[in-house]
């Protein structure tokens, strides 16, 4: 069985493989194959009883991830199997978090960091309270323009017409706990720069 998504072939054991744990703990969860070669062969470790104890006490320590590690037999040749579970918190190693994404392991940084640790939290950036910004930071008639299109094209019902702006964000979930969210900075503030400097829309239309 070639590698894939959920499995990795190893012919030998290096602790930098932990990475290789830590990534499959944060994206589905699989198994690592450590005395297999790339094509699926069995090669067999000598080490296998070392393995066996160093493994599983590495990842304790170094990930706090509890995996299991279990010993098999082919051909007289022995090897590792080592399953990792997909984890529900971010997992990281040395401070540096892994995924693993098709048969490669990738580092997160930067953007793509941010916005799998808020969805590994179940949150989304534009979910997100603004600090400092109150509704009188939006633009009024953007909103009210929304609105009047949004009625005509039966999205919300036209008794939104006579709802406060408060009301009207809050029933479009662009409130949080009274803050404005990133998103309704960035559809309806006069500075949406505050949020992001570089922010887009890409509209589609359908039918």
């Amino acid at each position: 069985m070639p590698e894939q998504q959920n499995i990795e072939y190893k012919q030998s054991w290096r602790d930098e493989y932990l990475k290789w744990i830590c990534g499959f703990a944060n994206a589905q969860g699989g198994k690592i194959f450590i005395g297999i070669d790339d094509k699926g062969m069995v090669t067999g470790v000598p080490d296998y009883k070392k393995l066996m104890e160093d493994i599983p006490n590495k990842s304790v320590n170094h990930l706090g991830l509890v995996i299991d590690v279990n010993l098999h037999e082919e051909a007289g040749k022995r090897y590792i199997e080592i399953v990792v579970p997909q984890s529900h918190i971010p997992i990281s190693y040395q401070g540096n978090f892994h995924y693993r994404s098709g048969s490669t392991k990738q580092e997160l940084k930067g953007i793509s960091l941010q916005n799998w640790l808020l969805k590994k939290n179940g949150k989304r950036w534009e979910d997100l309270p603004v600090p400092g910004h109150s509704i009188d930071n939006l633009d009024e008639g953007a909103i009210k323009s929304f609105v009047a299109k949004a009625i005509a094209k039966d999205r919300i019902p036209a008794e939104a017409e006579n709802d406060s702006i408060e009301t009207l964000l809050e029933n479009l979930n662009l409130l949080q706990n009274g803050q404005l969210t990133n998103a309704s900075v960035l559809l309806f503030s006069k500075r949406p720069s505050v949020v992001s400097g570089s922010a887009s829309f890409k509209i589609g239309r359908f039918g």
